[in-house]
């Protein structure tokens, strides 16, 4: 777990600080204009939904290959020299034909996508053919992430991703906020940002010696060719679940209520994903481990990773949302962010829960995509689909956008239950112990120590007193408790540090 933790801790350092852009970028994309040029809910709400079609239609176009690279790199890398290796060249081929096919079915099908959304979401109409480079940049950056998972350079594609797109949209935001751009010229240079961070990895890892695209068919290729086909049909079918379970509510939002509400819930949805950052780096990290273990068969350091994922991305996820949840009120009233966005904070904490149910449950999908059971994986995101479709439109049409965040909680509960007794069943791994039950109290206890002797102080001075005491209280706590390993083997290198210096 060492090397996963040092690659964590950097790359969630970065992430994190990427995460800090994002909320400047948020604070500009909602915050009254005051004389400059503020963004309207609609025009924010275009944004996610630039994200959210873009997420869609790679999976469509990716076809299936994503996984497949980092799920075989170890059997190119053992085989065949780094120059030979023609996986990249293949997957970059699959991509580029199943672009192809989403641009056809766009054309196809846009008499359709204006009549559900020109009524009320109508910018989105307007922009509809924006979002095909947009959705190209995504597709491209993530088939060569996946390549740097296999080869375990994580910290540089984590970077550009988390940090580096959202460096280049603050500079648009603030080109647009102080009317240096027009809004449409604004979406017309966002739609190129996924293929600018693309080309900044690509050339790092073609300088670095990394990256090769031979297109001779490869011994490996030929070996394996069947069995990387029939996998990703299947892998091709769950990414496409997992995409539509992940983005549908944005669209039923939009269809239903507007753009401008598809903002507060996208708003909601930044502020409880800041829960899932480590569970997002340590998935990319931990991909080529999981899949080297598999291959040689190693099922007790598997165990150990799921084990320890566990307990470690608990504690993270409930560290991260007692100081969310403490200070979301009053940090809206701070930002002077305008008003119709406190209409999302109910919707922060359902879908904080949802962060922190499946931070605890750990690495179970990766650990399921690498093995030789993957194709579970995609019979489960069938039943989370089946549930989460309906429940959404329900929910939606019903009760709004906390009927979203219910829904989701919903089905994502479900989908890990059924991952967790798989796994438990299938391989007698079970993750959860009394240090489990140790961390959920002392995140509630840290949390009402907080909450009742604190709340009162309004402003900047209440906000920085609870991220203070509760974070200590909690951090504290875990190390004196022993609640997980890696938090005191972690002190111990750092007073190894000191003492060295």
């Amino acid at each position: 777990m060492g090397s996963i933790r040092k690659q964590t801790i950097i790359s969630s350092i970065l992430v994190y600080f990427g995460f800090f852009i994002g909320a400047i970028n948020i604070f500009f994309y909602t915050k009254i204009g005051g004389g400059h040029g503020a963004f309207t809910a609609e025009q924010f709400g275009l944004t996610r939904i630039f994200f959210d079609y873009a997420q869609n239609m790679y999976a469509f176009s990716s076809l299936g290959i994503i996984p497949i690279i980092y799920k075989f790199y170890p059997y190119y890398k053992d085989n065949l020299e780094e120059h030979e290796i023609d996986l990249m060249s293949w997957a970059m081929v699959t991509a580029l034909f199943g672009f192809v096919l989403i641009l056809i079915a766009g054309f196809y099908f846009e008499p359709l996508f204006i009549k559900q959304f020109s009524l009320r979401s109508k910018l989105i109409v307007d922009y509809y053919y924006w979002m095909f480079p947009f959705a190209m940049g995504m597709l491209f950056f993530s088939v060569i992430e996946g390549f740097c998972w296999g080869i375990q350079k994580t910290v540089i594609s984590n970077f550009l991703k988390e940090t580096g797109l959202r460096i280049f949209t603050l500079i648009l935001i603030l080109f647009f906020y102080f009317k240096i751009i027009s809004f449409d010229s604004f979406i017309k240079i966002f739609a190129f940002l996924y293929l600018a961070i693309f080309l900044i990895l690509a050339i790092y890892l073609y300088r670095t010696k990394k990256l090769h695209f031979p297109f001779k068919m490869s011994r490996v290729t030929k070996k394996f060719r069947r069995k990387i086909i029939g996998m990703q049909s299947l892998i091709f079918g769950g990414t496409l679940i997992a995409s539509v379970a992940a983005t549908i509510d944005s669209f039923i939002i939009a269809k239903f209520m507007g753009l401008g509400v598809v903002a507060v819930f996208g708003l909601a949805q930044y502020a409880a994903n800041l829960v899932q950052v480590p569970q997002r780096t340590i998935q990319s990290i931990s991909a080529g481990v999981l899949s080297r273990a598999w291959k040689d068969k190693n099922l007790i350091e598997i165990e150990r990773i799921y084990q320890r994922s566990c307990i470690n991305l608990l504690l993270i996820a409930l560290f991260i949302f007692g100081n969310l949840w403490l200070n979301v009120y009053q940090g809206i009233q701070v930002l002077h962010i305008q008003k119709e966005y406190e209409a999302g904070i109910g919707v922060i904490f359902v879908l904080g829960m949802v962060r922190i149910i499946d931070a605890g449950t750990g690495l179970n999908n990766m650990v399921i995509n690498t093995s030789t059971y993957w194709k579970f994986d995609f019979y489960s995101g069938i039943i989370l689909l089946a549930c989460r479709l309906p429940l959404t439109y329900f929910l939606i049409k019903n009760y709004g956008i906390i009927g979203s965040a219910f829904a989701e909680l919903a089905a994502f509960s479900l989908y890990n239950f059924i991952r967790f007794e798989f796994l438990r069943r299938k391989f007698k791994m079970q993750p959860f112990n009394s240090k489990t039950i140790y961390a959920i109290l002392l995140g509630i206890g840290s949390y009402a120590v907080c909450y009742f002797l604190f709340n009162g102080i309004l402003g900047w001075i209440g906000i920085i007193i609870r991220t203070l005491v509760f974070s200590l209280l909690f951090s504290v706590s875990i190390i004196y408790w022993k609640i997980t390993p890696d938090a005191g083997q972690l002190v111990a290198q750092l007073q190894d540090r000191f003492r060295k210096k």
